[in-house]
């Protein structure tokens, strides 16, 4: 999959593991017993601090931990540990290992995980040249291929990053889409009118084109980051177009010339308008640029920032007018 790296399984499922099985009949038949073989094999490979812990304590009142175990660099082939000595008081004399057992060889994982209680078999992977959308879609081609093959019972879940962007593109998403219609609203209640409140919006698909067009030119990702530089972008475009809409309300009041008053409007709130956007613009520029360490994560959102505000601007300043005076004539005929 092109943009996968380092991909891995993080089980190794071919661990090789001894397995020794104690003949009970021959055991009982020497004076030992299963425990006893076992407690052994474990003092002489983990040591005794865990069957039988022992402490000295020092004449000057500190203790310490004494644990019997077999140097490790005497346990170095499978015949050493073969011949690992086992003894108990019953016992009649002391035996080896491998005359009380039979040794097989197996393989087992060697980690074992568990997710929602579930045994998990865990790929990990990252990505490099091409963003984590684009390879998250790929991924999800695969899983929903390989959920037809997989037994009963079994499942493929895609969790990290991937779901994490996901779950936040929905929620930016859903935030985005709500503020719109929450500020339509308002505007709607402000002004008491429905086709004033759409003449203001009407900027807004401006600035998205322009989010859209900047985010393509400049080869950047959708990313969270943009997604808040866009709801930035929102807020100042619909800021903008409440000035020139306001403005124009009172020259119509006025000269009862729609066009002339969205003309004027234009043109006078030309100023304010430029500097709210130009100062945006050009504090964000730094940012876009991804100066300074770790730049490049701030720079989607200045990126969105300034390619909404231009195009929302040259909307707010030139269409925005056009449509006041469009919907303007049109009520006034209708009335």
């Amino acid at each position: 999959m092109p943009g996968a790296v380092d991909v891995r399984l993080h089980q190794v499922l071919d661990q090789p593991r001894l397995d020794f099985a104690v003949d009970r009949v021959r055991t009982q038949q020497v004076g030992l017993t299963e425990r006893d073989i076992a407690n052994n094999v474990l003092v002489a490979l983990s040591s005794s601090s865990q069957t039988s812990p022992n402490f000295w304590l020092s004449p000057n009142g500190v203790s310490y931990a004494i644990s019997v175990q077999t140097p490790q660099y005497n346990v170095n082939s499978i015949d050493a540990l073969r011949t690992i000595p086992v003894n108990s008081p019953s016992a009649a004399q002391p035996q080896l290992l491998e005359n009380l057992t039979s040794m097989n060889r197996r393989q087992e994982p060697a980690v074992v995980n568990h997710y929602n209680v579930q045994r998990t078999i865990d790929i990990y992977a990252g990505t490099q040249g091409r963003d984590l959308g684009a390879v998250g879609a790929d991924i999800a081609k695969i899983t929903a291929a390989g959920q037809t093959q997989l037994p009963k019972g079994s499942s493929m879940v895609t969790r990290g990053q991937i779901a994490t962007m996901q779950s936040s593109f929905v929620g930016l998403g859903s935030g985005l889409a709500f503020a719109i219609v929450l500020v339509y609203l308002l505007i709607v209640v402000n002004f008491q009118s429905w086709s004033e409140a759409f003449i203001i919006i009407t900027a807004l698909p401006a600035a998205l084109a322009g989010i859209c067009w900047t985010l393509y030119l400049t080869q950047t990702t959708l990313s969270v980051p943009a997604l808040m530089g866009t709801i930035m972008s929102m807020g100042v475009a619909t800021a903008n177009s409440v000035l020139i809409i306001t403005f124009a309300n009172e020259r119509f009041i006025q000269t009862k010339d729609a066009l002339r008053a969205g003309l004027e409007a234009g043109s006078t709130r030309l100023r304010p308008v430029m500097m709210t956007a130009l100062a945006m613009i050009i504090g964000m520029i730094p940012m876009a640029i991804g100066m300074g360490e770790g730049g490049e994560q701030n720079a989607p959102l200045a990126r969105a920032v300034i390619g909404g505000l231009l195009f929302a601007t040259v909307a707010t300043l030139f269409f925005l007018p056009a449509v006041f005076a469009i919907v303007r004539h049109r009520k006034d005929q209708n009335a």
